[in-house]
Order: C-alpha cells, then sequence, then structure tokens
C-alpha cells in the first residue's frame, strides 16, 4: 500500500463494495492495519476587527476657508488618526491534538469515502468530493476611491497670476460659486446650450463635481483613508474582562501590552447547554466514527463600555464526544455525513439503503 497526499489534501478511500475485500487506493498504515487518520477540531473564536487610516493634509488655503468658503474649525497642520469601524466575531476549527482517531478498514467492509480538509479534520464521509478548500476565493477587496486630480490644472490664468495668496483663494472661492451656479442652472434647464440626452448632461454635471471638489480641497484639505482588517484568535475558556485587543486612535491596533492603545475586552461563559459524559476508562476499545457534540458559549466584546458584540457562538470545548455506529457503514447500507470543521459537530446525515 502508497501512501498518497492529493494537493488540496483531502483523504480520499473508494471500496468495491460488491466485493467481500476492501480495496483501498489511498490511505495510511498503522502497523499491520490500513486505514485513515484523522482529527476532530477545537474551535476558536476569530474576532474580525475593522479599521481606518485618516491621512489629513491641509488645504493650500487653509486659513482663507473662514473667510470665503465659511469653514470652520479646520485644522492647520497634518494629522493621522485612526477609526475603529466594525468588530465581527465568528468561529473557526483547528486541529485538536488531543482528538486523533484512526478508521480501520476491516475485510468483509465497505470502505466508506473520507474527505478531509488540509489540516486533516474530518469534512464528511460517503459524500461527493466539495474541493472548497482549492475553489476558495481570494477575499474581495473594496475599490479604492480614485484621488482627485490635481486643482491646479483647472485654475484660470487671472488665479495663477495673483499677486498674493489672499487674492488667490479669493479668485479660486469665486470659480467655485461660479461651477456650483453653472450645475444649477443644467439642473434647471436653463442653460444656452443644454445637452441633448441625460448621459450628456450626465457626464458635464460629474466633470463639474470634479473640478468643485478639487478647488473646494484647496480650503478644505485632503483626507486619504486607508481602510485595514486585522484577525484576532482566541482559544475559549471561561474569562471575563480580558482584553482581547487595543485600540490606540493614534496607532491603530497595537499590542495587548502596549498602554497607548484603549483595550477592547472579551467575557466567555460556558453556558453548559451539553451534559458532559463520564470519563471513558483508559484503554477502553473505541468503537464508529468520533464527531464533537459542541456547547454554547456567550462571547461578549465590549470597548470604551460599549457593546461590539454579544451573543452565543457554539464551542467545542464545551461539548462532549460522541461516535456514529459501525452499523451504519457496513455493506448493505451507504451512510453520508456532513460534518462542521469549526466545531466537529454533525450538519447532516442520511441513510440509503
Amino acid at each position: 500500500m502508497k501512501k498518497r497526499i492529493l494537493p488540496i489534501a483531502a483523504l480520499l478511500l473508494t471500496a468495491a463494495g460488491t466485493y467481500a475485500q476492501t480495496e483501498v487506493t489511498v490511505g495510511i498504515m498503522r502497523g499491520k492495519d490500513y486505514g485513515v487518520t484523522y482529527i476532530l477540531p477545537k474551535t476558536e473564536i476569530e474576532l474580525t476587527v475593522e479599521v481606518t487610516k485618516h491621512t489629513y493634509t491641509p488645504g493650500e488655503f487653509n486659513k482663507y476657508a473662514e473667510r470665503y468658503l465659511r469653514l470652520s474649525n479646520l485644522l492647520p497642520e497634518p494629522r493621522v488618526y485612526w477609526t475603529l469601524d466594525k468588530v465581527e466575531t465568528s468561529v473557526i476549527g483547528v486541529p485538536d491534538k488531543e482528538k486523533v482517531y484512526f478508521v480501520k478498514l476491516k475485510d468483509k467492509t465497505v470502505a466508506p469515502l473520507m474527505e478531509l480538509t488540509r489540516d486533516g479534520i474530518v469534512r464528511s464521509i460517503n459524500m461527493p468530493y466539495s474541493g472548497e478548500e482549492a475553489a476558495r476565493p481570494e477575499t474581495a477587496k473594496e475599490p479604492e476611491s480614485q484621488p482627485l486630480p490635481d486643482p491646479r490644472t483647472f485654475l484660470t490664468e487671472e488665479i495663477l497670476m495673483a499677486g498674493s495668496s489672499a487674492k488667490m483663494a479669493e479668485l479660486v472661492a469665486k470659480e467655485i460659486y461660479n461651477i456650483r451656479e453653472s450645475k444649477n442652472v443644467l439642473l434647471r434647464g436653463e442653460a444656452d446650450n443644454m445637452p441633448t440626452d441625460g448621459a450628456q448632461l450626465k457626464i458635464m454635471l460629474d466633470n463639474l463635481t470634479m473640478q468643485e471638489n478639487a478647488m473646494y480641497e484647496m480650503f478644505s484639505g485632503r483626507t486619504v483613508k486607508e481602510p485595514q482588517t486585522f484577525k484576532i484568535h482566541i482559544t475559549p475558556k471561561e474569562m471575563k474582562n480580558e482584553v482581547a485587543f487595543r485600540f490606540s486612535k493614534r496607532l491603530g491596533i497595537v499590542d495587548n501590552n502596549d498602554l497607548s492603545g484603549e483595550p477592547a475586552y472579551i467575557s466567555i461563559s460556558d453556558l453548559k447547554t451539553v451534559n458532559l459524559p463520564p470519563s471513558e476508562e483508559d484503554g477502553k476499545k473505541i468503537e464508529g466514527v468520533a464527531y464533537n457534540v459542541p456547547g454554547r458559549a456567550r462571547v461578549t466584546v465590549s470597548y470604551n463600555q460599549q457593546k461590539l458584540f454579544d451573543g452565543e457562538v457554539p464551542v467545542s470545548q464545551f461539548g462532549s464526544t460522541e461516535y456514529l455506529a459501525p452499523v451504519l457503514f457496513n455493506k448493505t447500507s451507504t451512510t453520508k455525513v456532513l460534518f462542521d470543521t469549526a466545531t466537529g459537530g454533525l450538519l447532516k446525515v442520511d441513510r440509503g439503503e
């Protein structure tokens, strides 16, 4: 029997169901036994933290903004600051080294078709290969907003020849008001040369808006936004107000021991939804395919005394381990099983004769 690892790291077993002898084409040998080694997952809580870096650059005519455009409270100096936008909570599965099992393929039995993840976590039995990991799409990125063009390309000769920055600012402000008036005339249908259709009108209005915004930034300044996403993994256990991450308005996400950031706290409590059975005796023979019966946990994430998340999630560590009877996989039936790879729990069991 040769060992083989598929490119996507799924172990597939096939059998000739009409024969007494089980034929194994891909498998793992343990001693003199042939079969498949698989792992049940333990649950980790994954926090997806979305933040944005804002880089502000004051406009060329910053000090004239209130005089000509009635813009007040503008910052006169460059500034970089961060905002905490959103926190999402989900669960993922990682291999549990304490729950490694071996499915022995015996004579006069039908070898099941098993699919495992890259990490060896069981995904399904006797179901068509999903190919989920091979076809996993890349995370879609939001299109970045195009920066406005250089406003000086729209300035007239009169503006460029102005003798002082104050005069230049006054003329640029007048140009902004002229553009706004032109847009209003077009929208009212009172322009001397009105566009022939709606598409042409939209193009004209878009161009005027682009010029207006570019020159407006000469007063208001420009803020460039850079969104970033951080993944934070937490192994569930009973905890109360432990630091999940720290966020600084000046630096963004920082280390948990960096006191420059304000802490976001996480609390996890076992809801004890599963009655745990007595522990198995050492050396007791295990029959059947193992699976998890996950418990549930209450998870609360808070920042600055505001709750970012408060809800229940499934957690395998707060549950128990059970076994599917071997009779489900004999020659007279084909049992299809789908597992939750985040918790190791059963999602679906179909038995066909």
